[in-house]
């Protein structure tokens, strides 16, 4: 298991294994054991985060209307978790 920088730093200062501990704790579960996609299911909604070369892309869905953002590896941890958990 992999220790996590600081919540305030920057999603670019965590190793690969550090981001996949956080989407586990939050979670999230891998799509795959090399997949870079992961699926977070929580209340009424669900989302697909998915951790691309330049920036993480979240797509919640709740209903019909799905929602996308993408945050770039600039973004602190607790920034871009507060987002994801915040929902569509």
């Amino acid at each position: 298991m992999s220790s996590l920088p600081p919540p305030q730093a920057p999603l670019y200062n965590h190793p690969l294994p550090a981001l996949e501990q956080w989407l586990r704790d939050l979670g999230a579960v891998q799509h795959g054991p090399h997949s870079c996609v992961w699926d977070l299911q929580l209340g009424g909604w669900s989302a697909q985060i998915e951790l691309e070369v330049e920036e993480l892309s979240i797509r919640w869905q709740s209903g019909d209307t799905p929602v996308e953002r993408h945050f770039p590896y600039g973004f602190s941890r607790a920034d871009v978790e507060a987002a994801i958990l915040a929902g569509p």
